[in-house]
């Protein structure tokens, strides 16, 4: 496993140095909107301290995540009106892992529609906004 990238895309988003639409933060967490979504709704819970994936992050980080992963899955229902969840965490390259800053994907369903692909290609930010304010609204 190669060491923790204090460049990633999450580190820097924690940084201030790339925007992200926020939906709640706390002093170990934070959660925004994936901007390539599968989905509307599909957002992002990170740890703040730095982490690569589950195989290195502190017990007390991962239990900080999963309580916002919660906290998040549940408005996510809520305000989307969603017949279920789909939480995603990938580890490693050969696991499907892109980012190298641990993440935990909540991405709401619907009965009768499949998840869309990961296409690479960066959604409208008026859309994540607008998501965004439905996942708020129901916090």
């Amino acid at each position: 496993m190669d060491k923790y990238d204090n460049d990633n895309i999450f580190a820097r988003i924690l940084r201030g140095k790339i925007p992200a639409t926020i939906l709640c933060e706390d002093d170990m967490t934070l959660a925004f909107m994936d901007i390539m979504p599968r989905a509307d709704g599909h957002c992002l819970v990170i740890p703040k301290a730095p982490s690569r994936n589950i195989l290195d992050v502190k017990p007390q980080d991962i239990a900080a995540v999963m309580q916002t992963v919660q906290k998040i899955s549940r408005a996510v229902m809520k305000g989307f009106d969603a017949d279920g969840l789909t939480i995603q965490q990938f580890n490693e390259q050969a696991g499907g892992q892109m980012v190298f800053h641990l993440h935990v994907h909540v991405i709401p369903r619907f009965d009768g529609v499949r998840l869309g692909p990961h296409t690479g290609i960066m959604a409208d930010t008026d859309l994540l906004e607008k998501n965004a304010e439905i996942i708020r609204a129901a916090l």
